[in-house]
């Protein structure tokens, strides 16, 4: 619930307010847009201070405050008397996605459980993958019935009274000591072999990438659809295979998962997203077979987020490891609306699915790359990556 809430309240809010603001006020879309890559910047930028964070102190308090701190951008934006206020507002929420949002949760889930966090990172991955389908519909009511500023003031209530006390309630006040180590700021020192610094760049690049994707097709896939000579409302009703879709993955990973290592759900998740891009570059009568591919792929990868660090690096610096992958990621992911904008605009949706495409490529390989590190260490420890 609490991680709905939150989800709803800041990276998925724009998609269903920034067509009334720009009506009411007549801001620049631009830049109304542009108010939400500001805010996952600033979420991406604080991202490893939050990791050592939760690495000393725990998760409960931090996760908690999530709610008050987008509850305060909510009544900012509410009250925005022009457009740089509105975006200021933004820092704010972009602040409470740092300490509110998967990564955070996952680090202090992963803090909690040690090496058995797998199963509350996908239990929560599946619930919460209906995000959208409870609050976008929620969202547009109020909208409609109530306005946007008036929304965002209703919406603001619900996270300061839901949020704070369902943390305080499900994590307990002290973190055993012994899962809390003094951890040091720079990655080097988190890292103990010249093995485990080059799995942790080939899995932050891997996660860069899969972040530019999914961004990019979440902004970006009616259009391509439409481009490719698909009406609105099939297009529409395409798009819609996603959630589905992204369920149905975690549901399968939830069930089998377990039994195998978190590395091979990572290879199975870049495949399908390449596979699903392929498909739909290739022919619009193969775009419905796409999505439900990329989908697949896009809900796996959700978990691989939480699961693969933990399970690489161990618990006891997982924390940091996912405040250090979560900046760059965070970044590319803040960037991808501009970059993807003018690609599109200036070489066609083709072309931008293209290089899409080639980037899901390059990713497989990445992931491929990763996987005969990991059976390396593996054969070296001892143990076996399977």
């Amino acid at each position: 619930m609490a991680q709905i809430m939150v989800w709803g309240g800041s990276f998925f809010l724009m998609a269903m307010l920034a067509g009334p603001v720009v009506k009411d006020t007549g801001w620049s879309q631009q830049w109304v847009y542009g108010s939400l890559s500001l805010g996952i910047l600033i979420s991406g930028l604080l991202a490893p201070m939050v990791g050592r964070g939760i690495a000393r102190f725990g998760g409960r308090l931090i996760l908690a405050s999530s709610g008050l701190i987008i509850a305060l951008g909510l009544v900012l934006l509410a009250s925005a008397p022009n457009l740089p206020c509105f975006v200021l507002a933004w820092v704010v929420i972009g602040i409470g996605m740092a300490v509110g949002l998967y990564d955070p949760l996952f680090a202090a889930l992963g803090q909690l459980y040690g090496d058995n966090a797998r199963s509350a990172i996908t239990r929560i991955t599946l619930i919460s993958g209906f995000c959208t389908t409870i609050v976008w519909p929620l969202i547009a009511i109020l909208i409609e019935h109530l306005g946007w500023r008036e929304t965002c003031l209703v919406y603001s209530a619900g996270l300061a009274l839901m949020v704070l006390p369902i943390y305080l309630w499900v994590f307990p006040k002290h973190v055993p000591a012994v899962q809390t180590p003094k951890v040091h700021s720079g990655i080097e020192h988190a890292l103990s072999s010249v093995a485990q610094e080059r799995m942790f760049k080939l899995l932050t690049a891997g996660f860069i990438l899969a972040s530019v994707i999914m961004t990019a097709i979440s902004v970006q896939l009616i259009a391509v659809l439409q481009a490719q000579g698909i009406s609105l409302p099939a297009a529409l009703g395409i798009a819609a295979l996603l959630g589905p879709s992204q369920v149905g993955a975690r549901a399968i990973d939830l069930l089998i998962g377990k039994q195998t290592h978190p590395i091979w759900s990572a290879l199975g998740s870049s495949v399908l997203v390449a596979l699903g891009l392929l498909c739909v570059i290739m022919s619009p009568t193969m775009a419905a077979i796409g999505i439900v591919f990329y989908g697949a792929g896009s809900g796996i990868r959700s978990i691989v987020r939480g699961t693969l660090p933990l399970a690489l690096f161990g618990a006891r610096i997982y924390p940091v490891i996912l405040g250090r992958i979560a900046r760059p990621t965070l970044i590319a992911q803040a960037l991808t609306p501009l970059a993807g904008g003018y690609l599109q605009q200036r070489y066609g949706a083709t072309v931008t699915m293209v290089v899409l495409g080639g980037l899901a490529l390059v990713n497989v390989v990445l992931v491929l790359m990763l996987l005969i590190q990991v059976r390396k260490t593996s054969k070296l420890d001892g143990t076996r990556a399977d």
